[in-house]
């Protein structure tokens, strides 16, 4: 028997009436006066006593509606569901990113996400850490990249992956000759950093300070990619975290140094709202995030509660970049 019979059989049982059944299902009177007497043919009883106004099921039909209706709304919210899983797999993706987690890399894991899933339009705005977390907040991000996640009760902080801090500097720096050199090199160097009110300059300030170094602050910027054109040009040397300028070191414009004594880490975390819950799709690119984190050997087991920072956490995975030009060795 077609779903569509159950349906109107339910309709006119709860309507009381054909004509309302027929308006409901957007069919004439005669089609569903005809569905009914077809369905009873084929059950070979009487379901509706059509004497009466309203009418009135009988006995076997009373039995017959009251099977019927809880398969026909299991029917429905079956469909409902895989209606509702296909539009939330043709939807956007919204993303609020800090600067450094770099055009570059997110537009690969953007390509390799739509290669999967077509139909998706990911969108990624890249802004200073303090809108990342009010866009999570406000609902007009599904969730935000961030370094050293701060804690905020309505946040729920999951994370990413560790980044390994390195030296950078220009090709021609008197530093830059060196495949690694120790913290206390960069004592008196002039020093390009991030602005003071970022929480990565508080924990480059914090290793500084733990290695006993102190620095000439030339130039402060809110974001790497000026950060490292100050540095290419000779305006001072930088700590950043090793990915976020790995095509400058091919192309030899920039030379990064591990440093030698010491580790030092920037974690990322993914953002959203703790008791909002995420798409099916949204929760599918942080899948994949985390993935290529896990594959890098940096990726935590379990989830952070929010405000987890460990930028000194021994990581397994370690940059070991020489520098341009031609190395003759460690500093330090």
């Amino acid at each position: 028997m077609q779903f569509e019979a159950l349906k109107v059989f339910c309709d006119v049982a709860r309507q009381r009436s054909f004509s309302q059944a027929a308006l409901v299902n957007d069919l004439t009177q005669s089609a569903v006066s005809q569905m009914i007497a077809q369905l009873e043919a084929r059950l070979e009883v009487l379901l509706i006593d059509r004497s009466t106004r309203p009418l009135q099921l009988t006995g076997a039909g009373k039995k017959y509606y009251d099977g019927c209706k809880g398969l026909v709304e299991q029917y429905q919210e079956l469909e409902a569901s895989i209606r509702n899983a296909q539009r939330e797999l043709e939807t956007v993706v919204q993303i609020a990113a800090i600067y450094s987690v770099g055009l570059g890399d997110m537009g690969e894991f953007v390509a390799r996400f739509q290669a999967r899933r077509p139909k998706v339009k990911v969108q990624v705005e890249y802004l200073h850490p303090d809108r990342v977390y009010e866009r999570v907040l406000d609902g007009t991000a599904d969730f935000g990249l961030v370094s050293f996640p701060r804690k905020i009760r309505e946040l729920t902080v999951l994370p990413w992956r560790e980044e390994e801090m390195v030296l950078c500097c220009a090709p021609r720096h008197p530093l830059g000759q060196n495949l690694a050199i120790r913290p206390t090199v960069l004592g008196g160097q002039k020093y390009v950093g991030f602005d003071r009110g970022l929480v990565i300059r508080r924990e480059v300030d914090r290793f500084l300070r733990e290695n006993d170094v102190e620095v000439e602050v030339a130039l402060e910027f809110d974001n790497v990619e000026n950060i490292k054109q100050a540095v290419a040009i000779g305006a001072g040397v930088a700590l950043l975290p090793e990915p976020t300028f790995r095509a400058e070191v091919r192309a030899r414009t920039l030379v990064a140094l591990p440093l030698l004594g010491a580790h030092f880490v920037r974690p990322l975390g993914v953002l959203h709202r703790r008791h909002h819950k995420l798409s099916a799709t949204a929760r599918q690119f942080i899948e994949l995030l985390q993935a290529d984190g896990s594959r890098n050997g940096n990726h935590a087991e379990q989830s952070q509660p929010a405000g987890h920072e460990s930028p000194r956490k021994k990581s397994s995975h370690s940059s070991r970049n020489g520098a341009a030009g031609s190395p003759r060795g460690a500093i330090g």
